[in-house]
């Protein structure tokens, strides 16, 4: 009875190993391949799946977990990154560069990714470091610092073309560092600082140069200015020496007007005007410098004539 009970107890322990190696439950995004007596029979979706315990098994593949390489028969179908380490590549004009890439790819066909290749992830990294050798020789220092973008396109253009038949889709590639030789370095500074100078140098003289433009104009307008002014000023005098001389004359006729009023038709008025300038002109040189000695001209006595027919019509009158 005993035995029995030993028997009954094995069965359903072997029944319980039996079921759970039944049912195989797989996470989202990922999945196992599952090969019936070695031949590929099932790619696993995410879910409850059964198999048959001791003949179908689970592929074993190589992947990469946190930096290390190890065998699991799990496939992840999320997109994964790849952190290279440094390698050194030689630019066209002969420089030793060391660049490390970042790798962002997809398996998109399991089967292709188990059965094309042996080391999938080894096998991605070979290729992105010789790919990428190949690409920056043909680049020199200045365009690969310069050109990452490029770089970036045309690796990931080889790269995702040659992993297509290993069920590979590549997504991206960033290049993370780029460390020229130290040497490399410090004449890239020094002619940076010499572009600074130049450039500091230049604006410096555009500078210069602006002002003194802009002193030269300032200067010449103000003399366009100040000409104008002057040119102004002379028109304005000048008008208005006109208008002077204009309402002077007018005075004048005025004067004689009167005069000829005054002294009537007979008398020339013009006698009457030169002989009053000429009395004014005498009590200037009465009340001036006594030592002066005036000349007089010989029509003076023709003009004392008219002065005194002035007076006689006047006393006539």
């Amino acid at each position: 009875m005993s035995i029995m009970i030993y028997v009954l107890i094995a069965l359903i322990i072997f029944a319980l190993v039996v079921v759970k190696k039944s049912l195989v439950i797989i996470p989202q995004s990922e999945t196992k391949i599952i090969e019936r007596l070695g031949k590929y029979y099932a790619t696993l979706r995410p879910g409850i799946n059964i198999i048959i315990p001791f003949i179908d098994r689970a592929k074993e593949i190589v992947a990469v977990r946190r930096g290390r390489y190890i065998y699991t028969d799990s496939i992840d179908l999320r997109e994964q990154v790849y952190d290279f380490d440094k390698q050194n590549v030689i630019t066209k004009d002969n420089v030793q560069t060391q660049i490390n890439a970042l790798l962002y790819f997809q398996i998109v066909d399991p089967f292709k990714a188990v059965y094309e290749i042996n080391n999938l992830p080894n096998a991605i990294e070979k290729l992105t470091q010789t790919t990428l050798r190949n690409i920056i020789g043909e680049l020199e220092l200045d365009q690969t610092l310069t050109s990452r973008d490029t770089i970036n396109t045309k690796l990931r253009a080889v790269l995702d073309d040659a992993t297509n038949k290993w069920g590979i889709k590549v997504n991206r590639v960033e290049l993370q560092d780029i460390t020229p030789p130290e040497s490399v370095l410090q004449a890239m500074e020094k002619q940076m600082q010499a572009e600074r100078n130049k450039r500091a140098t230049i604006l410096t003289s555009e500078g210069e140069k602006a002002a003194a433009i802009l002193k030269s104009e300032g200067e010449k307008t103000a003399i366009i200015n100040k000409a104008e002014a002057d040119k102004q000023m002379a028109i304005l005098n000048a008008e208005g020496e006109a208008q002077a001389r204009i309402r002077k004359a007018e005075a004048e006729a005025i004067a004689i007007e009167k005069i000829t009023e005054a002294v009537g038709k007979s008398t020339n008025p013009a006698n009457y005007l030169l002989a009053q300038k000429y009395i004014q002109m005498l009590e200037e040189v009465a009340t001036g410098d006594k030592t002066k000695t005036v000349y007089l001209p010989y029509e003076a006595t023709n003009l004392m004539g008219s002065i005194g027919g002035i007076k006689d019509l006047f006393k006539s009158e």
